[in-house]
């Protein structure tokens, strides 16, 4: 039981019990046996993470190394942190592992065999190797036997950092250390910065391969027809990719290579606040035995889950295992992508909820990444903020992004993937006026797109911004289609869709070295 598990690497000589791999039972077992959560009505594990109720991406730092210099595009969340600080930070870590049982996970990212990644994460809390055991690929038990990590992750919450020593910006801190293949995390519980720690980690190493990474969901139609959604937390990539009608392959992080779409992980990790049963059904019903429920609220005494409530943090999350939802793909691979489908949460109420751009428009807005933040993803985050994320994923690309929109434009001409942007966000005025997109509406635009029935529609173009927005839609109100329309005081939204094409040419304007082409893909007005 006390055999180390291959951590001598990590330095933790004297640490308590190693738990590897140990089955979803007893990881259950042992985190109610330790106070770390308690069992909700379907089974689930709910847990609080305290403080930390999302991303914390100041807090995250890459170790500027000779090798690592030059290939990072520095600023943002890629902020440079020193070898020796590294070091230091590194050994106060393993001293605070000295005499503490550790849980580990032994498994790998990456569902195609030709670019996944043997992992180790260890942790401090059963519930959260639950998480990531749940959450990415799950080795057999030959494949166990054999397992050899090429990239570690050392999470332990308990552990606070002391800025002025340490060199950080507060107690919590993630770091990513690219030459040594290891990421250490302290001082948060929030279980996604490990998720993206990894998701980080393959953004960096897997354009050296021609894979084209990507932050986005994929599913599969009965013909076997792929399609991607893009965008950020929040706006609706797992909801959207979760349809009853077509087959998951994954809800958040993939790869495009010359075969095809691959899944990263094994696992979703589904917003759900305000979840239910009607809207989201698949979503529903995967939240089981085995899965975590994170700061979700559910009453201690009665045990009832509150899925509106938002007293902890609208950022409420529920991870479970990929074939939890029914039909899902395995392993998680599909071919090459017909539609793609970019999702923006448009909290100034202009954006259409659906329009069609060309190829240079499609680079323009993946470059452009416009959306917004969401209430509680980040820390801080308390309102809809209106924001421009790089390759809607901007705080997880160490790379420049042109590298990542070369790889996915070259994708994209070579397969003539038909490419949509989608608003999840506001219609009839700006947030605090307008109101949320239906969801029975976008999932009727995006199943009109996805089945070629939008092909068949006459267009008109945006006098603002360029694109095509359909005149009509089946299953949708044609006045809704027209952003315009939906507005009280018309004169008021040709205002602000002036305002936020001025932001996207400002925003755009740090580009420098690209296509004259993509450059006039951009708003016409403004």
């Amino acid at each position: 039981m006390a055999s180390m598990y291959g951590l001598e690497h990590l330095g933790v000589f004297n640490h308590g019990i190693a738990y590897r791999n140990l089955p979803v039972a007893r990881l259950v077992e042992m985190a109610l046996a330790r106070g770390e959560g308690i069992l909700a009505p379907n089974g689930a594990l709910s847990v609080r993470t305290g403080k930390y109720t999302g991303r914390s991406p100041n807090d995250r730092f890459i170790v500027d190394t000779p090798s690592v210099h030059g290939t990072v595009s520095w600023g943002g969340s890629n902020q440079p942190f020193t070898e020796e600080a590294f070091a230091n930070l590194y050994r106060r870590l393993v001293a605070y592992l000295q005499g503490r049982d550790l849980f580990i996970f032994d498994g790998f990212v990456g569902a195609d065999p030709a670019y996944r990644v043997p992992i180790r994460v260890v942790n401090q809390y059963a519930w959260q190797n639950l998480f990531v055991h749940q959450l990415f690929v799950r080795p057999t038990a030959a494949e166990l036997a054999q397992h050899e990590p090429r990239f570690t992750v050392v999470c332990a919450p308990g552990f606070q950092a002391i800025p002025p020593v340490d060199g950080t910006r507060s107690e919590a801190f993630v770091v990513l250390h690219f030459e040594r293949r290891l990421v250490i995390i302290g001082g948060t519980s929030y279980a996604g910065e490990m998720k993206k720690s990894i998701f980080t980690a393959m953004n960096y190493f897997l354009p050296e391969q021609g894979v084209c990474p990507m932050h986005c969901s994929a599913n599969m139609g009965p013909a076997g027809d792929t399609a991607l959604f893009f965008g950020l937390s929040g706006t609706g990539k797992t909801t959207l990719s979760a349809d009853p009608e077509r087959r998951l392959i994954g809800d958040d992080e993939h790869g495009w290579s010359e075969k095809g779409i691959f899944n990263f992980e094994g696992g979703c990790y589904a917003k759900c606040i305000k979840l239910s049963a009607e809207h989201e059904p698949q979503i529903w019903n995967a939240i089981r035995f085995g899965s975590v429920l994170e700061n979700v609220v559910v009453d201690p005494e009665c045990r009832a889950i509150d899925y509106d409530c938002d007293d902890l943090t609208e950022n409420t999350r529920a991870a479970y295992p990929v074939d939890f939802i029914p039909n899902a793909v395995i392993p998680g691979m599909g071919g090459h992508p017909q539609t793609v489908v970019f999702l923006t949460a448009d909290a100034f109420g202009v954006m259409p909820p659906i329009a069609r751009l060309t190829p240079e428009q499609a680079m323009y807005h993946f470059l452009s990444g416009y959306t917004s933040k969401l209430a509680g993803t980040e820390r801080g985050i308390t309102d809809p903020q209106a924001t421009f994320s790089t390759c809607f994923g901007a705080p997880f690309l160490p790379r420049s992004p042109m590298v990542y929109a070369s790889l996915l434009g070259a994708r994209i001409g070579q397969y003539n993937a038909r490419v949509y942007l989608v608003n999840t966000g506001w219609t009839g005025g700006p947030y605090g006026t307008g109101r949320r997109m239906s969801l029975p509406y976008t999932r009727a635009m995006v199943r009109a797109a996805l089945s070629g029935e939008l092909d068949k529609v006459e267009y008109n173009r945006d006098p603002v911004f360029g694109f095509q927005v359909p005149a009509a839609c089946p299953g949708v109100p044609a006045e809704i289609l027209n952003p315009r329309h939906t507005w009280a005081e018309p004169e008021k939204y040709d205002a602000m869709a002036r305002k936020l094409a001025g932001r996207f040419k400002e925003n755009f304007a740090k580009f420098r070295d690209v296509p004259e082409a993509i450059r006039a893909a951009g708003p016409v007005a403004g």
